[in-house]
């Protein structure tokens, strides 16, 4: 029988694996009034944070919250919505912006408007641009580029256009962020099924932070994850899932890396507008798992 307490044990080696994802988890936060400030109050700097796009307010938000996060100091990552790019002429635009500002890393998405505001209506045909623009002087100084992946499909495109779409997106990208997800097994599944395609990118498992029940179903159900909604429902209790109060993503975190062995390369946090509380769970698991030790 394998000692718990060695190094070996899976018990120790599912716990150093999580200790890793804790300590270097990307936040996503909302570009709105304020965002900034709680920002620089209660992330570290040594922690990425992406910067989501709205098809209400447009690109300018993302952008601007992004600079200013970059400036700070904090390596910021907007969220480039193919929809929402006018031409090339605009992405060259905010490419130099972003160049001038320090921001090192996009993540391209297809973006959630029905009708596409210019010229591109998915984010391989922003892709493919960005890689000209690249051959030019704008995006010099961009080193990493993401992609999504989706572990319980999209509710719009069929997983073969999505297989073939993540191939085509390989060469143009660095890593993959999955869509928020609540069961390990989708997560996990989606990713062996990648590796089969030979997606060889990255893989960041996209969960949700410390959040609100309320506000995180609605999310939820809005962002399409209604299979693993159904799952948490089952998991959490129906009832106590629709009380108010704090959802935390601990259980789901015990299941992705039950046994020590990784298939994700890091952490993906949706923090749904509530940065504070899902940074103070984060510091208050590592002390836990690291005897108060653990802060990154």
């Amino acid at each position: 029988m394998t000692d718990p307490t060695s190094a070996d044990s899976p018990e120790n080696r599912q716990r150093q694996a999580l200790v890793g994802l804790l300590r270097q988890p990307r936040y996503e936060v909302l570009p709105l009034a304020g965002t900034a400030d709680i920002v620089e109050q209660h992330v570290p700097l040594t922690l990425p944070v992406t910067v989501t796009a709205s098809p209400r307010k447009g690109l300018e938000p993302t952008i601007t919250l992004a600079e200013g996060l970059a400036r700070g100091g904090f390596t910021a990552v907007p969220h480039l919505a193919a929809r929402l790019v006018y031409d090339e002429a605009h992405l060259s635009e905010i490419m130099c912006r972003l160049d001038d500002s320090g921001v090192r890393d996009v993540f391209v998405v297809g973006g959630d408007g029905e009708t596409p505001v210019g010229d591109f209506a998915d984010s391989l045909q922003l892709l493919s641009a960005m890689k000209r623009l690249r051959q030019t002087d704008s995006g010099r100084s961009l080193q990493a580029v993401g992609v999504a992946g989706y572990p319980e499909g999209h509710p719009r495109v069929s997983q073969d256009e999505l297989d073939r779409a993540l191939l085509e997106k390989q060469p143009l990208s660095s890593y993959i962020v999955t869509q928020m997800c609540f069961d390990a097994g989708a997560v996990h599944g989606w990713i062996g099924h990648a590796r089969a395609l030979g997606v060889r990118l990255p893989v960041h498992a996209g969960i949700a932070g410390a959040v609100d029940r309320l506000k995180l179903m609605r999310i939820a159900g809005r962002i399409g994850v209604g299979t693993s909604l159904r799952f948490l429902r089952k998991q959490e209790g129906g009832a106590r899932l629709l009380r108010s109060g704090g959802f935390r993503p601990d259980r789901l975190l015990d299941e992705l890396t039950s046994g020590g062995e990784l298939a994700m390369d890091g952490l993906h946090v949706y923090t749904l507008g509530d940065v504070e509380t899902t940074e103070r769970w984060r510091r208050e698991l590592l002390d836990r798992l690291t005897d108060g030790g653990g802060h990154g």
